[in-house]
């Protein structure tokens, strides 16, 4: 059902929910971080079969309907400032091709519970019972991706041309017992066991499954760091890198046997290739569940393969007037790689940048400075090609996708771009305006480099990873996600001016209504049953005498009239104020 209801909008996309990707602990440079490694938030691509002028209809019927199947904010998407329509980033050159990103979107159980029950046995049976909610989403990374391809759209044969391809990717820490040792910088890799990072273990493969395998993949780094380590603790060397044992050695053990053990074909003659092993889960059941494990016997520091070049992103300047992006790039220190596949390509390293920026940020193109180790360069002499897309005020966002040359070698490098930030009208500000504003995160490709594994091929057909670890794909890194903070009003003064103007109409009213609602008879009898009262036989008697004695003439009783005009002329003088008040009011806010 969801392949029918998502096929007829879309021919090729993909959906992920992310936090962000550490490169510098990660790393980024190998084919699983590389295609793994996500921008925080949302982000949605999708390349459509219909139409030109049926995409932005499609696109918006996209976002509903994956809003209302993943349980997210997705829909927020289908508004025109919160897309693209790149040109050639994204290796779509019919125009048809819709980007778009929600950074602020916070991915949670809600987002995870729909994505398993696309799996077929959810998350009961097979790996997916390792799924823990607690041990998930405790960890420092966690991404769910979605991939829906189609070669043969609109045809009513699911099975002919289209694939769907869902990717959990989380990064764990293991249960230690206290503080983790560290040499030189560097923190020693601990023992680990799926039972102790997820709490559970696997009793077989899903039985609706074709196949369910784990796969273990030891990088070209760990491997040579391992032969360093054989040969400062004296270790024999065999049974340390023959591959029949490599599981079970002096460094280290593996708590269950492999099944196969495929070796890197490009390395195939050196010692310190990678290497892939193969568990196969069909082989275990509830007598004897599956547990993944790796027990170092000796202390090993090792660190992943970084990307290239690190890409960040900043702002420059301050105030709420006008500031400055900028991106840079640096040379990793321990990665020597990308200098050699620079020079096999020539003597200019290409990077694609592709950057998309709400409208009101609104960026001066013009003022684009590029910088070269420290040093000002000329812009037209180290930019190939270069599109731009301008934002127009809550209509569309600004675009822009760029091409640098840099060259071979390089250190350091940054470009800059200006810009001045906008005003928003009074509902266009989000609940938490103060907070300030996301700017989505860049796309950086190196297209020189590419990020793959060649291994032996008569596994080619028996592995299936394999070919998702041999297929060549750029080396693509994301930057961070840029808070920018824009003027805000002052969200309070409504509520005053509120507060005081019912206060004011409320004491009108008030006076009002008891002056109209009065009834002068009843009063006249009230004050001549008060004054009978105070004035009896007694009292006249001895208020005579008091004046006799005092030498004081005889006052009259007050009569009720007089004290009624009295309460009259009071009422009529509060009328008369609050009146006023209330015209002088009228005529100031006017």
């Amino acid at each position: 059902m969801l392949l029918k209801r998502l096929i007829r909008f879309f021919l090729d996309g993909l959906l992920g929910f992310v936090v962000q990707w550490n490169y510098e602990r990660w790393g980024g440079y190998d084919p699983i971080s590389s295609s793994n490694a996500k921008p925080p938030g949302v982000e949605l691509w999708a390349d459509f079969d219909v139409p030109l002028d049926q995409v932005d209809a499609s696109w918006k019927n996209l976002t509903h309907a994956l809003s209302g199947l993943f349980c997210a904010s997705i829909n927020f998407l289908d508004h025109s400032t919160s897309y693209s329509a790149p040109q050639w980033s994204f290796h779509s050159f019919a125009g048809k091709l819709r980007y778009g990103s929600l950074p602020r979107e916070a991915v949670c159980t809600e987002n995870l519970t729909p994505w398993l029950k696309l799996l077929p046995c959810r998350d009961k049976a097979g790996l997916s019972a390792l799924m823990d909610r607690p041990s998930m989403y405790k960890g420092y990374y966690h991404s769910q991706r979605l991939h829906l391809t189609s070669d043969d759209f609109g045809t009513a044969i699911l099975n002919s041309g289209i694939m769907l391809e869902q990717t959990l990717t989380v990064v764990l820490q293991p249960n230690t017992l206290g503080a983790r040792a560290t040499v030189s910088g560097k923190t020693l890799q601990p023992s680990w066991s799926l039972n102790s990072l997820f709490g559970r273990k696997v009793h077989g493969k899903c039985s609706v499954s074709k196949s369910s395998n784990v796969y273990v993949h030891f990088e070209q780094n760990l491997v040579s760091e391992l032969k360093e380590v054989r040969k400062k603790s004296e270790t024999p060397e065999s049974g340390i890198l023959i591959h029949d044992d490599f599981w079970n050695n002096t460094i280290f053990e593996m708590l269950a046997s492999p099944n196969r053990v495929v070796k890197e074909i490009e390395n195939l003659q050196k010692e310190d290739s990678s290497v892939l092993y193969e568990f196969l889960v069909e082989d275990y059941n509830d007598s004897k569940p599956f547990d993944l494990g790796l027990r170092w016997k000796l202390p090993v520091v090792w660190s992943c393969q970084q990307a290239p070049l690190r890409a960040s992103r900043f702002l420059k300047g301050s105030g709420n007037e006008r500031g400055a992006i900028a991106i840079s790039l640096k040379s990793s220190s321990s990665n020597n790689t990308y200098k050699v596949g620079c020079c096999e390509k020539g003597s200019q390293l290409r990077i694609d940048i592709f950057q998309v920026v709400p409208w009101y940020v609104k960026v001066y193109y013009h003022t684009l400075k590029v910088f070269i180790d420290g040093e000002l360069q000329s812009t037209m002499e180290n930019i190939e090609k270069m599109h731009i897309s301008p934002s127009e005020d809550k209509v569309s966002p600004g675009v822009m996708e760029m091409i640098l040359r840099l060259p071979c070698g390089v250190k350091t490098a940054a470009f800059t771009l200006e810009f001045d930030k906008g005003f928003l009208h009074i509902d266009e500000y989000p609940p938490d305006a103060n907070q300030g504003f996301d700017i989505p995160s860049a796309v950086v490709r190196f297209t020189v480099f590419q990020a793959s594994t060649g291994f032996e091929d008569n596994f080619l057909n028996k592995l299936p990873i394999l070919n998702e670890l041999q297929e060549r794909k750029h080396v693509i890194s994301y930057t961070e996600v840029l808070l920018v903070p824009l003027t805000t009003p002052d969200f309070s003064m409504p509520y005053n001016a509120i507060t005081i103007t019912c206060t004011v109409f409320a004491l009108y009213f008030r006076s009002l209504l008891n002056a109209l609602r009065r009834r002068v008879g009843e009063e006249e009898r009230r004050l001549k049953s008060k004054a009978a009262k105070k004035r009896g036989p007694l009292t006249s008697l001895l208020s005579k005498l008091s004046a006799k004695v005092k030498g004081r003439p005889i006052e009259p009783p007050e009569t009720p009239s007089t004290s009624l005009s009295l309460i009259n002329n009071n009422l009529v003088l509060k009328v008369i104020l609050v009146a006023g008040i209330a015209a002088g009011w009228q005529y100031y806010f006017r």
